[in-house]
């Protein structure tokens, strides 16, 4: 299905060619959705975004089941899943508990999740920001001794809903020791949605003057306010090529409760191509499979683009 069959296409100047969309709709949006679904409907959701064109795809995560009921079934899903060569399939670790399952069922590219904030650092991982790190450190060396990739998730970048406005100096300088462990990917998390443009660019030019290359940061942009497509252009004139997002909306954040769902896939990649921009990902594709996991979850999808171009599907 084309993305743009009768509006055309109309690039803007400044603007990557390609942007690599790492898919997060298994991990963070099933996590934060009630409904706890069978492990072989998590396999085929996997295999049908990887079909739709998806090279990046966050698949499960190692954090314990109490805290993450919803992702209990990892181990399982990882051992019924048909990969696909050029694929790549990070999952979630917390710590080297994590990372020995992960090892053990030979994953290949890792995720840790950190904090810019003291409080966020507290609720979610019930360590400082400096015990996090100090937490982190054998992890990311251990797995990239191990030859596999490590992104690291900075929560909180853009705001936080106890400490509120989080100042630029303080997120450039969690960034740049979470840097320093070792990752190969950096993503900046809007995690309550309150970022605006000015505010992406300012910590983007900041992280790139500290010494943080730009294609080595992500952006990872919640829809709270409506600012996510917004937030994204922004990156993107930034020199940002990977971008985050879920397929429908799925997902928000169980430890901060003002958030609200990612930004969909759908209304990214409606954006990107009208654009110009390849992603090598069939929208298509995406909305047959965003409209069959609404189906399977027993709601409708909030992603537009999804409403637009099947205006008659419902949960």
């Amino acid at each position: 299905m084309s993305p743009h069959p009768d509006y055309g296409v109309t690039p803007l100047e400044g603007l990557p060619s390609r942007v690599t969309i790492c898919e997060v709709g298994p991990r963070d949006g099933l996590q934060n959705e009630s409904a706890v679904l069978p492990v072989e409907v998590k396999a085929e959701f996997v295999e049908r975004l990887v079909d739709a064109g998806h090279t990046v795809v966050e698949t499960t995560s190692f954090v314990h089941p109490k805290w993450v009921p919803q992702l209990a079934d990892a181990a399982q899903l990882l051992e019924r899943l048909t990969t696909v060569d050029g694929v790549r399939y990070p999952v979630l670790v917390p710590n080297e508990r994590g990372l020995d399952r992960a090892l053990a069922l030979g994953v290949r590219d890792i995720a840790i999740f950190g904090s810019a904030t003291e409080s966020f650092a507290r609720r979610n991982l019930n360590r400082t920001v400096d015990e996090s790190l100090e937490m982190f450190a054998p992890v990311v060396d251990r797995a990239r001794g191990a030859g596999l990739g490590v992104r690291g998730y900075l929560s909180m970048a853009f705001g936080d809903p106890w400490e509120r406005q989080v100042p630029l100096a303080r997120v450039v300088e969690v960034a740049d020791r979470l840097m320093a462990l070792g990752l190969t990917e950096l993503s900046l998390g809007d995690t309550i949605g309150v970022a605006t443009p000015g505010r992406v660019v300012a910590l983007l030019e900041a992280l790139v003057d500290r010494g943080i290359p730009v294609d080595r940061i992500a952006v990872h942009f919640h829809d709270t306010y409506g600012q996510a497509l917004a937030n994204t252009l922004a990156a993107l004139r930034q020199g940002v090529t990977t971008v985050d997002a879920s397929a429908g909306g799925l997902g928000g954040c169980p430890y901060a409760e003002s958030a609200t769902g990612n930004l969909a896939t759908e209304d990214l990649l409606w954006q990107l191509h009208g654009l110009g921009i390849d992603t090598g990902v069939d929208l298509g594709k995406l909305v047959e499979t965003s409209v069959w996991m609404a189906q399977q979850l027993g709601r409708p999808s909030p992603s537009r683009t999804v409403t637009a171009l099947a205006p008659g599907a419902s949960a």
